[in-house]
């Protein structure tokens, strides 16, 4: 198993390959013309490169570029251990451009027994949700900070009861959504038997609302939330409850 982890470890932080994949999408002028219409992804992909330059460059300097994280870590087989910061110390010059990439490599290499979600590796499924550097955020989208001389520091998301390290209990997120129901409801059906039909204008009316994916991000940024989760039920739910109300 082990072997198995490594190898998948160098396989996912390959940097020439994710940076060739990167560099695809780029068009003269550094845009990326596939992401037309979305400006923070755009944003993100230029800063992910810039990020991977910086860091090319101190290779030049150095054999190793390396850079330290700080990881919440709490074990629940060790109760009455108190919460830490462990610190990890990863070449970035082996790694993949992204936070994600660290923690994969530092699974795969270091520590076997850190804990975190994640799934896609594309920003869709929203598992790896987790604060870093005290904003809240899916770690296979937010670059690696090439700036080495201070630490990146990574913890669970906030006011979460922790599971494990960086897995929190989303029980109740899940129940909030649950509540609002999200799904459509017709009064009556439609004029031919078969469907509504649902024209470009009304469509559009939904940009912004369904591209949520369930990270808990925003919820878990929210005093109100923080302060009543069991009654107030966040901004997440409340974007899903507008979607469908809109969507009819």
């Amino acid at each position: 198993m082990s072997s198995v982890l490594r190898l998948l470890g160098r396989r996912i932080c390959n940097p020439a390959a994710e940076k060739v994949r990167l560099s695809s999408s780029l068009s003269g002028g550094g845009d990326f013309p596939i992401l037309n219409g979305h400006k923070a992804a755009q944003d993100l992909s230029k800063d992910t490169l810039k990020s991977q330059d910086i860091t090319k460059e101190k290779e030049g300097q150095h054999k190793e570029v390396k850079k330290e994280f700080k990881i919440y870590r709490w074990n629940p087989d060790k109760p009455n251990s108190k919460p830490f910061l462990q610190s990890f110390f990863v070449d970035l010059s082996s790694c993949g451009p992204m936070v994600l990439d660290v923690l994969q490599k530092i699974k795969a290499e270091d520590d076997a027994s850190l804990s975190y979600r994640r799934s896609c590796r594309e920003g869709i499924c929203g598992s790896c949700s987790m604060n870093i550097d005290g904003t809240n955020t899916v770690a296979c989208l937010k670059p690696i900070n090439p700036n080495t001389s201070k630490p990146t520091i990574i913890t669970p998301l906030p006011h979460m009861y922790v599971i494990k390290d960086l897995v929190v209990d989303l029980t109740n997120f899940y129940q909030q959504y649950k509540s609002m129901e999200p799904w459509l409801k017709t009064r009556k059906p439609p004029k031919d038997g078969r469907e509504h039909r649902q024209s470009p204008k009304d469509r559009k009316k939904l940009d912004g609302l369904y591209e949520c994916i369930l990270c808990a991000c925003c919820t878990t940024s929210c005093p109100s939330y923080w302060w009543n989760p069991e009654e107030f039920p966040g901004p997440a739910a409340l974007l899903q409850a507008y979607r469908w109300i809109s969507d009819r």
